[in-house]
C-alpha cells in the first residue's frame, strides 16, 4: 500500500499455495503421505458485528487467506496435532479422554471439534492432523474458525460422516463455546464453511436461513481493504463474554428472547424501558441498530449501490466504539484516517479490543487511502498496520 507500510499479497488459491506444502510438512513430521488436504478460509463480516449471539443478521465474506490441513484417521484412538506455526512436535492427545475445558492453546479448537462431534454420537476416533495457514492470528479475521471447519470437514470425509456444511460450522461453535470456553456465535464458523466466491453471505442467526448476495467489487470500481491494526485481542479473556451476558440481560429485562425480536421503530420506548440500566441500554442500542443496517445495506447491495453502504459502515464503526465500547486507539485512528482520505467508509470488524478494520474505497484511491492510514500510525507511534484487499473467496472445501 505504501512503501512505508506492511502490506500483505493477497495469497493465491489454497490449493496452489498450499497444499504440496502442508503435504510435504505432514510426511516430514509423521513419515507417510496424508490421505487428504483440506482448507478452510477466514472472513471479514462487512456488517452485522455482535448481532450472531442476539438472534440477528450478519453479512461476512470469505477471505482467499486459508489454513489447510491434511489429516489421515487414525485405528487407535490417537489424536496428533501438529501445526506449523507452533514450535515443537505434535500434541498427542486420546480421543477418549478428551473433556471441556479443554487445554489452552491453538491444539484446543482442533480437539474440540472432535471433542463436539463424538458428544453428538459421531463416529470420530483419532487422526493425525498437520496445518498450515496464511490466515493472520488474533487480526480478527476469524483465524479460529478456520482451524476448527478445516478439522470438521477433514474429520467428516475421513469417517464418511456425510454432514452438511451448517453442520460442520455448528459443530465448530460447539467446541469453542464448550471446549474453549469463546461464547462466540454460529457466524464465523457458518462463513468459513458456507461462503461462496465473489459473494457476502447473509446469515440469520435466529434460524440459519442463509442467502449469497452477489458482491463483485472489481466490476464497481472499488475495493474492500483489511486494515489489521496488529493489535493483538484475545476474546476468551472475558470482555466478550461480559458483552454477550450484557445483551442476555437486556433481553431478559425486555421479556424477550433475543434482540432479534426488539424492532429497530420501538427503539425509542425500548430504550426508555433500561434506563435504569445505562450499560445494558447502550447494548441493546448497538444491536437494534446493527440488525437495522444489515437490512439498509442489503437493500443497497440487491439494487446495486455499493458505493452507499460506505455510510452504513462508518455508523456501524460508531456503534461499536460508543455503544458497544469494543473499539481501541489504533482502530478509530484507521477509521478516521481512511474516511479523511477519502474512502467511501470504514469500520473495525470482527470482536473488537484491536484486531482489524475494513475500508472501502474507490479502486483508484486504494493505494492513497492505505498510505494515508500507514502514515498515521508511523506519527502516532504505531507498529505498521497490514494491510491488503478482501477478496471474496470460497468456504471450506477439499483440496486433494
Amino acid at each position: 500500500m505504501s512503501p512505508h507500510g506492511a502490506a500483505v499479497p493477497t495469497p493465491a488459491p489454497a490449493h496452489e499455495h498450499g497444499a504440496r506444502r502442508t503435504a510435504a510438512a505432514f510426511r516430514a513430521v509423521y513419515g507417510a503421505a496424508p490421505t487428504g488436504l483440506w482448507a478452510a478460509p477466514g472472513r471479514v463480516n462487512l456488517i452485522g458485528e455482535h448481532t450472531d449471539y442476539n438472534g440477528g443478521f450478519v453479512l461476512p465474506l470469505a477471505l482467499p487467506h486459508t489454513t489447510v490441513a491434511a489429516a489421515t484417521a487414525r485405528t487407535d484412538g490417537v489424536l496428533r496435532l501438529h501445526s506449523s506455526d507452533a514450535d515443537g512436535g505434535p500434541v498427542e492427545l486420546r480421543a477418549d479422554d478428551l473433556r471441556p475445558p479443554g487445554a489452552g492453546g491453538w491444539a484446543a479448537y482442533p480437539a474440540g471439534v472432535v471433542w463436539a462431534m463424538r458428544a453428538a454420537g459421531l463416529p470420530v476416533g483419532g487422526a493425525d492432523l498437520h496445518y498450515d495457514s496464511t490466515v493472520p492470528t488474533g487480526a480478527g479475521l476469524s483465524s479460529s474458525a478456520a482451524l476448527e471447519v478445516v478439522t470438521a470437514l477433514a474429520l467428516n470425509d475421513l469417517y464418511g460422516l456425510g454432514l452438511d456444511r451448517q453442520r460442520l460450522a455448528t459443530l465448530a461453535q460447539r467446541a469453542e463455546n464448550a471446549f474453549v470456553g469463546v461464547p462466540c456465535g454460529i457466524m464465523d464458523q457458518t462463513a468459513a464453511a458456507c461462503c461462496t466466491a465473489g459473494h457476502a453471505l447473509l446469515l440469520d442467526t435466529r434460524d440459519l436461513a442463509r442467502r449469497q448476495v452477489p458482491f463483485d467489487l472489481a466490476a464497481g470500481g472499488l475495493r474492500l481493504l483489511v486494515v489489521d491494526t496488529r493489535v493483538r485481542h484475545a476474546l476468551a479473556d472475558g470482555a466478550y463474554a461480559q458483552r454477550r451476558a450484557g445483551c442476555e440481560r437486556g433481553a431478559r429485562a425486555l421479556g424477550v428472547h433475543t434482540l432479534r425480536e426488539v424492532p429497530y421503530a420501538r427503539l425509542p420506548e425500548t430504550l426508555d424501558a433500561l434506563a435504569g440500566e445505562p450499560a445494558v441500554q447502550a447494548l441493546v442500542r448497538h444491536v437494534v441498530t446493527e440488525n437495522h443496517r444489515v437490512e439498509e445495506v442489503i437493500a443497497r447491495l440487491d439494487a446495486g449501490d455499493t458505493r452507499a453502504i460506505g455510510p452504513l459502515l462508518t455508523a456501524g464503526h460508531a456503534s461499536l466504539r460508543d455503544d458497544f465500547t469494543v473499539s481501541c486507539a489504533e482502530l478509530d485512528l484507521a477509521v478516521d484516517t481512511a474516511r479523511a482520505a477519502g474512502a467511501l467508509g470504514a469500520r473495525m470488524t470482527g470482536g473488537g479490543f484491536g484486531g482489524s478494520a475494513i475500508v472501502l474505497v474507490e479502486a483508484a484511491a486504494a493505494a492513497a487511502v492505505g498510505a494515508a492510514v500507514t502514515d498515521a500510525f508511523a506519527a502516532a507511534g504505531h507498529t505498521a498496520p497490514r494491510i491488503f484487499p478482501a477478496v471474496p473467496s470460497a468456504g471450506a472445501h477439499c483440496l486433494a
